[in-house]
């Protein structure tokens, strides 16, 4: 039965639910009939969404969003009985998953031994390593080899770095040489780890030959008393185990041949402490630890480490040094304090601030990334003192403990206790960083630990969250450095979810199906037509093995969404190189909308996923200082290597296809100023046409002040598009961070960011001296501006934790720099200001430029088609 009726917003479902039914028996002749409205409940039509409790209507995300875009809410009366069962045999499935005898028990753990042990605090001798060997170094037979060793703290080096003698060979070589670092054992941090790289050291003349077997100029080198120093591999190790104790015995250590950008000290401080497990082509480094003691040597448990704080606390000099700093040093503290994660602090900035340490506990808590960076980790008393300051550190925002799960800060404390302040996080706020936790994960040096332990509670407490942590995982589970520990985390997560794991290998079965569809058209574009190739994609589709393959499954890109039924005849594949799929599916439920659906194969998409990512961000920060500037943060997952999902918007139109489709000449469409306009009038009449032009107005504003923040590049009218009720959104987001495209050395983007005059005029409405509509939108993107300023801080560190990812154009922190420019950190409100507002200038005097971009753009697409 369909039928509708006019409510008011603060109804809440359970009036709307009697309303309904006394509908529905009304239309059977049924009135009499007696029926308890709690034994239905509304189910948003074509979604896993429920409407339901006392809670006013308008308090729902669903009902709030039809409202914001003008559209009828649709939703279905539902017998709880039904989902009564669906949860039924869920059960049946956990029960029956729980009760299956396993053919393989687990062996049992062995008796825990007392043992005699020593105090890694006891050994005041220096940390020494054997370099005994080095195997498949596969260097020039005319090089020399040598080892740089490094023991680091996060970024921070503990002591100088070691160089072993150089010595010649092709292929193995032997050192037995003793590596003595100028540190004491007993000053070594529990998460200090060892890093090695080999160099392969060569004449300058004698370069040149060899220059294509080592591909140099890809990596940094050495340059000294006319020999070059090639890095040829690196690895790194723990110093102390999982369990706390020193390493002792030898070791063989598979390095990994590519190296990052950037270099710490020539080493790879930043680089995984697993082996290569290729090992059979893998540079191996064979070393000793040296033996201090007849019994194992710990690290003191935490109780050991808050006494010896006490010990410590206790002396004068001590009390002395860590006394107030009174008004005097509050002014020049707060200075430091408010910069941004990216400044860098003077030798006595540190010194200041960790003497002040209890200033800046009471008066600036947010501070602590700050105070960590200061500590001298590699002073044993220092790091304790640290640790029983931390147990009375007030707990941070969920957004500021971010920053301290950044490599910086590898302490396994001060991670539990980034891990504990995160626990007041919404399941919708975790799920808006979930991206860069997965990411840190890497980071972390041991496979359990209080974050990899965090994600799991919170994934089994909520399946949304579980399947994006999924999905996040087994995106990069093919990456070697992390292929047992996220495979871990995700067979740990399907194991505690046996329901899940059904509709997640749902999901995993149908990108399956639509990898291989992709490799079967990529196969036949060269030998047939467009045409042909569609007809040979819609014979496939239609195979029963296609069909419920890819039939009701929820979507990877939002649970709640369900894929029904293909419409196999709306169904294509695009035109670019890897030839993406659009699949499209009809909603099975009353007046659902088709849904699409866009796979690729061999495309990055987390540079994509992490730049919507942060728009979505950005949208939230605007709606909480009560702005809304339309943004449309489109669905976007990596679901494997090089390939994912897309969700495909309805009701739009790229600005190149609405420009083509009003000039009968493709040079002149670019710069057809009414075309844009007129194309909104056709589908926006009357007060919806007012409507929709205050819609472009809005999102233009959010996406000039969006690319320009986050320098988003490769700006032409095929990646800008416009949605019917007049919603601009920007699509591919291939270049970030100021990497603009050119062209034989020249740029081909001269704009800070997209303002073109047929946007103007549509602002305008038409009309050339409407300046008031114009000024108000020039409001809009200063203001929102001013906002996105406040969160520099915030935009900072989610791009650094997302360094360890490898996407292309995020390597390094000099990336982020771009970040701290575009929002003027450092400067007054008036000077950032002034700067945007010399941008928006720049972006409206030099439009005529992105004008004749996007004329050669238009007119290579239409000689294409």
């Amino acid at each position: 039965d369909v039928f509708s009726f006019q409510v008011s917003p603060n109804m809440n479902p359970i009036k709307l639910n009697e309303l309904a039914i006394r509908k529905r028996l009304t239309i059977h002749g049924k009135e009499d009939e007696e029926v308890d409205p709690a034994d239905y409940v509304l189910q948003v039509s074509g979604r896993l969404e429920y409407v339901f409790g006392d809670h006013p209507l308008i308090q729902f995300q669903y009902i709030r969003n039809c409202v914001m875009n003008r559209t009828l809410p649709q939703l279905t009366l539902v017998e709880c009985c039904t989902i009564k069962k669906m949860c039924e045999q869920e059960m049946i499935a956990i029960e029956a998953a729980i009760n299956r005898k396993s053919s393989n028990l687990p062996l049992p753990l062995p008796p825990k031994k007392t043992r005699t042990t020593t105090s890694v605090w006891d050994i005041c001798n220096p940390f020494k390593i054997i370099l005994l060997k080095g195997n498949k170094l596969n260097t020039e037979e005319n090089a020399k080899v040598h080892v740089r060793a490094g023991l680091f703290h996060g970024t921070e080096l503990l002591c100088k770095t070691i160089v072993s003698t150089e010595i010649s060979g092709r292929s193995d070589h032997v050192w037995n040489e003793v590596l003595e670092f100028e540190i004491n054992v007993c000053d070594l941090p529990r998460m200090a780890r060892l890093c090695f790289a080999v160099y392969a050291v060569m004449d300058k003349m004698k370069t040149k030959k060899s220059t294509k077997a080592m591909n140099p100029s890809k990596y940094q080198t050495i340059r000294k008393a006319g020999k070059v120093h090639y890095p040829v591999a690196w690895v790194n190790t723990m110093v102390f185990d999982y369990k706390g104790q020193l390493k002792n015995g030898e070791l063989v250590l598979h390095s990994w041949s590519s190296f990052p950008d950037e270099l710490e000290e020539m080493l790879n401080p930043m680089g995984t402490v697993q082996t290569n497990p290729y090992t059979e082509n893998a540079t191996a480094l064979h070393i000793r630890f040296q033996e201090y003691s007849k019994h194992p040597i710990n690290y003191p448990p935490f109780d050991k480490i808050l006494e010896k704080a006490a010990e410590i606390a206790r002396s004068s000099d001590n009390a002395a040094m860590a006394g107030r700093g009174g008004k005097k040093f509050y002014v020049v503290l707060k200075e430091i304090m408010e910069r941004d994660p990216l400044s860098q602090l003077c030798e006595n900035e540190m010194d200041l601030i960790w003497t002040l340490r209890y200033d800046c506990r009471e008066n600036f808590p947010q501070s602590l990334p700050k105070l960590l960076l200061s500590l001298k980790w590699n002073k044993l008393e220092d790091v304790a003192q640290l640790q029983a300051l931390l147990q009375i550190w007030p707990k941070l925002l969920p957004r500021e403990a971010l920053e301290l799960l950044d490599f910086n800060y590898p302490d396994q404390y001060v991670r539990e206790y980034a891990v504990g302040c995160l626990k007041q996080m919404s399941d919708e706020e975790l799920s808006q960083y979930l991206l860069q936790l997965v990411q840190v994960l890497k980071y972390e040096p041991f496979l359990d630990c209080a974050l990899s332990r965090f994600l799991l509670e919170r994934a089994l407490a909520n399946r949304r969250i579980g399947q994006m942590l999924f999905w996040h995982l087994r995106s990069e589970v093919h990456i070697p450095a992390v292929s047992v520990q996220f495979g871990l985390i995700l067979e740990a997560y399907c194991r505690g979810s046996v329901a899940h794991m059904k509709v997640l290998a749902k999901q995993v079965e149908a990108l399956n199906k639509m990898k291989t569809l992709n490799s079967l058209i990529k196969l036949n574009a060269m030998k047939q037509s467009k045409a042909k190739g569609k007809d040979a994609m819609h014979t496939c589709l239609k195979q029963n093995a296609y069909r419920e393959a890819l039939s009701d499954l929820q979507s990877p890109l939002n649970p709640s969404v369900i894929l029904s039924e293909l419409h196999v005849e709306k169904c294509k594949y695009m035109d670019s190189k890897m030839k993406p799929l659009w699949i499209v599916y009809n909603n099975k439920m009353f007046g659902g909308d088709l849904v699409g659906i866009i796979f690729k194969n061999g495309d990055d998409l987390r540079q994509d996923m992490l730049t919507l990512q942060i728009l979505r961000l950005m949208d939230i920060l605007w709606k909480e200082a009560g702005l809304d500037l339309r943004i449309l943060p489109y669905g976007c997952l990596a679901t494997g290597d090089h390939s994912g999902l897309i969700e495909a918007v309805s009701s739009s139109e790229t600005i190149a296809d609405i420009q083509l489709n009003s000039s009968n000449v493709a040079a002149a469409a670019a710069f057809n100023k009414d075309a844009l306009l007129n194309w909104l009038k056709e589908y926006n009449l009357g007060d919806d046409l007012d409507r929709a032009i205050e819609e472009f107005t809005l999102s233009c504003a959010g996406y000039c002040v969006a690319t320009y923040v986050l320098g988003i590049g490769d700006r032409h009218s095929d990646n800008i598009m416009v949605r019917k009720n007049g919603q601009l959104f920007h699509i591919d987001f291939g270049h970030i961070l100021g990497n603009f495209k050119s062209k034989f050395g020249i740029k081909r983007e001269r704009v800070p960011f997209i303002l073109t005059y047929d946007f103007i005029h549509v602002i305008q409405q038409g009309k050339t001296g409407n300046t008031e509509k114009f000024g108000r939108f020039r409001q809009y993107c200063e203001e929102a501006y001013l906002i996105l300023r406040k969160h520099g801080n915030l935009f900072i560190t989610l791009f650094a934790l997302m360094l360890t990812a490898g996407l292309p154009e995020l390597t390094s922190v000099k990336d982020i720099q771009y970040l701290k420019d575009s929002l003027a950190l450092g400067k007054s409100e008036e000077e950032a200001l002034k700067q945007f507002k010399q941008k928006f200038d720049e972006a409206l005097r030099e439009s005529w430029t992105t004008k004749v971009n996007w004329m050669a753009h238009t007119v290579r697409k239409d000689y294409r088609s």
